[in-house]
């Protein structure tokens, strides 16, 4: 079978088109054919050697759909069509490749009204956001902080928050082209920090109450913008790190306001919370009240090129391999 896998961790050079065995159906495992595979922020992580638990050589691919062919003991039917995110692509070999075995408690069922790409689309950016959400103790009413509309943890994040009722959700852009890109799909409170910055954006826009809850997928910064940003008693969850791992912050930001900041991991999180962080998400897509972003589409065989497009241009959405 046909797979990309990171021969070395040394960039998008490291990446090959190989073909390795066709996996056989295994204890405890769903054999799933592939037919869409996302790509992430974490394939780059992993290609650049910035991950410790993942070991070269390693077909890549954090999040994927595609059909079950074998279901073995899970009790799911063949033929089901399931979206998925797990260690995969870290751990063990990923969804870059045309058949794969998944864990069940991995897998969730797709409804017909969400095809593949999107649904490829889906399982990093809206289960970490739906879950941060409820970690963070969204209400209806309250304020929420989702900087990087054009990512996809920002935008899921933006779009679950105003689906569920918030009062108000505030993002960033970083230039102007896709502040209007932004504008133009129906996000406001988008800040543009090419003309201002996001601690400035967010008191302008709250009138100075600042947010009740932050969900910071960025790092560097903004996360330490974002922390200046919270109101009093809020919450920050900060679970990235593209623009920096490292950040200095405001201690009074904690203290003064009574705030608290926490990080997340989606590795983390049990079978329980992903499966009712689905059962939150799946309805608000298949009625139309949620609209992920799919920017562009490419053949397995240019994952290279679609990575180097999503870290170096960053387009306003998501990508995804498929075909």
């Amino acid at each position: 079978m046909r797979a990309i896998e990171a021969k070395t961790f040394s960039g998008y050079g490291g990446l090959r088109q190989s073909e390795l065995p066709k996996p056989q159906p295994a204890r405890g495992r769903v054999l799933v054919r592939v037919t869409a595979a996302g790509v992430t922020p974490l394939e780059y992580t992993v290609l650049s050697g910035g991950h410790p638990r993942a070991k070269a050589p390693l077909v890549l691919g954090n999040e994927g759909a595609g059909v079950i062919e074998d279901a073995g003991d899970s009790g799911l039917a063949v033929g089901s069509r399931v979206m998925f995110t797990g260690p995969y692509g870290v751990g063990e070999n990923g969804a870059w490749q045309e058949w794969l075995l998944v864990r069940p408690e991995d897998l969730a069922l797709v409804p017909d009204a969400i095809d593949d790409v999107v649904a490829a689309s889906l399982p990093v950016a809206y289960l970490t956001a739906q879950i941060t959400l409820t970690l963070a103790g969204f209400k209806p009413g309250m304020t929420v902080l989702a900087p990087g509309i054009g990512g996809s943890v920002g935008n899921a994040t933006y779009q679950l928050a105003r689906a569920q009722g918030a009062g108000k959700v505030i993002s960033t852009a970083g230039s102007a082209v896709k502040a209007a890109r932004a504008r133009e799909l129906g996000f406001e409170d988008v800040i543009d920090l090419s003309t201002e910055g996001l601690a400035e954006g967010a008191r302008r826009i709250t009138a100075g109450s600042g947010v009740d809850i932050v969900i910071e997928s960025i790092g560097g910064t903004v996360t330490s913008e974002a922390l200046s940003s919270l109101g009093l008693g809020g919450v920050l969850i900060t679970l990235g790190y593209s623009a920096g791992r490292k950040t200095t912050i405001d201690v009074t930001d904690l203290i003064w306001k009574r705030a608290r900041m926490a990080g997340f991991s989606l590795f983390a999180q049990s079978p329980t919370a992903i499966a009712t962080a689905w059962r939150d998400i799946i309805p608000l897509i298949v009625s139309g009240s949620v609209k992920p972003i799919v920017e562009r589409v490419y053949h397995l065989g240019e994952a290279g090129e679609a990575l180097r497009h999503l870290i170096e241009e960053r387009p306003f959405g998501k990508v995804v391999l498929a075909g």
